[in-house]
């Protein structure tokens, strides 16, 4: 010790007043304190060559009073008067108390003359000054100091012993078992501290006397029996002796600091070696979901009914609301835990994470942006896919209800275009079959049409990829083919019948006009109830309507349907009137068509019963179409609502990410209300969803109501869900490099007002030249000339590794802490490991298992290479290089 710095005790008075009434009240504690005070000063007096004897007449001169001052000061203090008078008594006194007042200390009522004179009392007093000045003042753990040190230093030593509770410098000491806990604690090679026994402190107590004064050269100071008669052992005495145990073990305590400060470095690597794994493992895993979910979004391949189509969309909303969106919190997370790690590494001095080759924060970006793509295109596919598959659906039904229809009128056509009947037949028979193969021809021409839609339909249903196009196309190529052989037969039966005709001359006009008339309008209600029943497939209300209106206009024309009906009834009726006026018998029917009467009315009233069916069914497709229009309207509104909001609010999150309102405490809280009050909002996106999911079962596949898609809203909804957590994030490391780094509220409002004054953009960023400005206004000479721009270029190197040419406001504070506070470096680590390896270039795992707890210390013996240099022993390990990996290249 130098003997430097202040001292700081309590009022000299009160130290005197309380040294008279330890006198008065137990006077054998001046027999201790004598047998103490003797020892402590011999202990330093005997290097210089002496000692003293009796310590109120052995210091009345001075001379060894000065004496002692030198030696444990290091410091020469005026030349001694030689003198036997009694003034160079005094005078000599005199410079050893003006020495003593020179270090800080205040004497009250302590005189030369006291002291020349031999008062016991007060010379007493003043040793115990000089012990407390320069053996207790110093001494310091975890920020206490003096008496409070020495003590809390006891019991941290102490601690793990049986039978020992140091709480006081008086009775704790009583029974021997502190003094002996703390030689064992740092020789445990002089003590079996497990054969003591509090029940003997005799023996307790000069068993630790002993070992002290033999091999810690630390002179017996008190008698053992003193100590145990007494009922409260005197403290200053008790303090004077542990005092030298303190100093005797000071290397000891210089090892616990160095030991401390590698517990917290390595607390701090192993810490942010945790939480790379952590980062690791949960960007693997999130990874692996994409890649596992991308292939299933990319399969293209189509159903071949509408209900397994509905299924696929079915399943992708279950994706959507139950597998996708703890997905979507887990990137969110692993943004910000990478973000938090990469603030807690520059915050201890270590080198940024760096990710293993494919987990970057980009890479997984850049895979979720893959899987969006895929999602957007497979949502958009499965529609497309369910819209062709209702147009097929549709046409296969209407591909079926025509050929029917067809069929059924071919059946019993060729068996009838191939009999011989006109060869024995009558002229007037003839002249009938060739009629009725007139009205035949005219009824074929009438039915080329449908065979064209039927054709027509069966190449739609090709084009659109029918599951069923084989059958389709047999049915039509047979309806093709049978076709053909009707026109060939037709043709046939014609030049037959003319070449009969020109022998034949009778005909029955009216018969004959019946035949024709009755064709056309027979095909007319045919026609009509096809139309009446065909299938129909509308998606808005103007269609629906435009299909009510075309009923409506058919209605109009059944007045006069219905004329031309009774007039062709009027020429059966005729025929009948004639025949039965001229007694003529007819055989059987109408020889020129097949249409009877009967079979007229029969179908005018199947039209008649048809369109009311067509009333119903159009009117039920009405309110489904209203219906529709009013989930699209319903939709809307709310889309309608959410949209702005949700733009509103990203743009309230921007304004509040550069505004100063308040401690960053202040700003988290705010923040997080403000992050509450958006996800209250959850039940207003849920709402849409379940009003989008009623829109997609009704097969709805557009809303002009509104420019909002649902995949618009899904994906501002989670960006907004993102940004907010980001920006509560960044205020968290803001704190959290504030405290690390001891910034103050009032610089980082500094920091972060020149900041925003010089991001105009509002970006969050500045470019080069605004960071320049913003230095400059911080006090930095980086003005354009040489010295200014290798300084900047300095600073910029650190603030943008990566030579992006912006500088975020994170990159900023982490400069400005950096500048302004101290870390720890592999310098000072190295320093602490020398402490504890006894000044050797190495250590051993037994000295690590010693000085350091058990898991940090297996964590050191773990990762340590051996040690190679000259000086090498068995087992050694090479702290120094440990140390500076610890602030180089992360193992992951």
């Amino acid at each position: 010790w130098n003997g430097v710095g202040p001292a700081v005790y309590m009022d000299p008075r009160e130290q005197e007043n309380d040294w008279d009434r330890d006198l008065l009240l137990d006077p054998a504690w001046e027999k201790q304190q004598r047998k103490t005070f003797t020892a402590w000063c011999n202990s330093h007096l005997r290097k210089a060559g002496t000692q003293i004897e009796n310590i109120e007449e052995d210091f009345r001169d001075g001379l060894k009073l000065m004496l002692l001052l030198e030696v444990i000061s290091g410091e020469r203090l005026p030349k001694p008067e030689r003198g036997k008078m009694r003034v160079h008594k005094i005078n000599n006194v005199n410079k050893a108390l003006d020495y003593i007042a020179s270090k800080g200390v205040k004497l009250v009522s302590i005189g030369a003359e006291e002291i020349v004179d031999g008062n016991a009392k007060m010379t007493l007093g003043m040793i115990w000054t000089i012990i407390l000045r320069f053996a207790i003042q110093d001494i310091s753990v975890e920020e206490t100091s003096a008496k409070e040190g020495l003590l809390l230093w006891c019991q941290r030593k102490t601690a793990p012993y049986k039978n020992v509770n140091v709480q006081n410098f008086h009775i704790s000491w009583k029974d021997g078992l502190a003094f002996n806990a703390l030689i064992h604690r740092h020789r445990p090679e002089l003590i079996d501290y497990d054969k003591l026994r509090k029940d003997d402190p005799l023996t307790n107590l000069n068993n630790a006397f002993e070992v002290a004064e033999k091999y810690l050269d630390i002179p017996k100071m008190m008698d053992a029996e003193d100590i145990v008669n007494t009922a409260r052992p005197d403290e200053k005495a008790i303090m004077t002796y542990v005092s030298s145990f303190y100093h005797a073990f000071s290397g000891a305590q210089k090892a616990e600091t160095a030991a401390n400060r590698i517990c917290k470095v390595l607390a701090v690597n192993q810490e942010n070696e945790h939480l790379m794994e952590d980062y690791e493992k949960l960007a693997s895993d999130l990874l692996e979901w994409i890649r596992r979910t991308i292939p299933w979004l990319e399969n293209r391949a189509p159903e071949k009914t509408m209900a397994e189509m509905q299924q696929k969309l079915e399943d992708f909303r279950g994706y959507r609301r139950v597998h996708k969106p703890p997905k979507v919190q887990e990137k969110c997370q692993l943004e910000i835990n990478f973000n938090t790690l990469q603030t807690k590494l520059r915050l201890s001095n270590r080198p940024a994470f760096m990710p293993s080759e494919g987990r970057m924060v980009s890479d997984i970006n850049g895979s979720w942006h893959n899987l969006e793509g895929a999602e957007k295109g497979y949502e958009e596919w499965m529609l497309n896919e369910i819209r062709r598959l209702e147009r097929l659906d549709h046409l296969a039904e209407k591909f079926r209800q025509k050929a029917t229809i067809h069929e059924s009128w071919t059946d019993g056509k060729e068996a009838m275009l191939t009999q011989k009947d006109y060869e024995t037949a009558s002229l007037s028979e003839v002249k009938a079959l060739l009629r009725k193969h007139e009205a035949f021809e005219s009824d074929l021409a009438a039915h080329q049409d449908r065979v064209e839609q039927i054709a027509a339909i069966a190449q739609e249903l090709n084009e659109l990829d029918y599951y069923d196009s084989p059958s389709v196309n047999a049915r039509c190529q047979k309806i093709c083919e049978q076709w053909d052989a009707l026109g060939s037969l037709t043709q046939s039966r014609r030049e037959s019948l003319e070449r009969t005709e020109k022998q034949l001359e009778s005909i029955d006009e009216l018969y004959l006009e019946y035949a024709k008339r009755a064709a056309p309008f027979n095909n007319w209600m045919e026609g009509a109830m096809e139309d009446l029943q065909d299938m129909f497939i509308v998606h808005n209300i103007e269609e629906i309507q435009g299909l009510i209106t075309a009923h409506e206009q058919f209605k109009s024309t059944l007045p006069e349907a219905n004329k031309e009906r009774e007039a062709i009834q009027a020429i059966q009726a005729e025929v009948q009137k004639i025949a039965q006026y001229n007694g003529i018998k007819l055989s059987g029917g109408n020889p020129y068509t097949t249409i009877t009467p009967k079979s007229i009315d029969d179908k005018w009233h199947k039209v008649e019963q048809l369109v009311p069916q067509r009333d119903r069914a159009l009117q039920e497709e009405l309110a489904k179409q209203q219906s529709n229009d009013h989930l699209r309207r319903k939709f809307a509104t709310q889309a309608n609502i959410v949209g702005p909001w949700i733009q509103t609010k990203m743009e309230e999150i921007g304004r509040i990410s550069i505004e100063m309102n308040g401690t960053l405490e202040d700003q988290l809280v705010n923040l997080r209300e403000y992050e509450q009050s958006i996800i209250e909002y959850k039940p207003n996106i849920d709402q849409l969803e379940g009003d989008h999911q009623l829109i997609q079962e009704a097969l709805i596949f557009d809303n002009k109501y509104t420019a909002y898609t649902m995949e618009h809203l899904r994906v501002g909804w989670e960006q907004l869900l993102t940004t907010i957590a980001r920006t509560i994030n960044e205020i968290e490391n803001q704190i959290l490099t504030r405290d690390a780094k001891g910034i103050s509220q009032e610089q980082l409002h500094e920091y972060r007002t020149s900041f925003n004054h010089f991001d105009k953009d509002h970006s969050g960023a500045l470019m080069a030249e605004e960071f320049k400005a913003c230095l400059i206004s911080l006090g930095y000479d980086v003005e354009n000339n040489k010295a200014g721009d290798a300084e900047f270029a300095r600073i910029m190197g650190i603030v943008d590794p990566n030579n992006s040419g912006a500088v975020t406001f994170q990159a900023f504070i982490d400069f400005m802490s950096r500048e302004t506070t101290d870390t720890d470096t592999a310098d000072q680590v190295i320093a602490s490991f020398k402490i504890l390896a006894a000044d050797k270039n190495f250590i051993t795992a037994e000295e690590l298992r010693r000085e350091l707890p058990p898991d940090q210390a297996e964590y050191c013996i773990a990762r340590m290479a051996p040690y190679s240099g000259p000086d090498a022993k068995p087992g050694a390990l090479d702290y120094m290089s440990f140390s500076t990996a610890l602030y180089g290249e992360s193992d992951l």
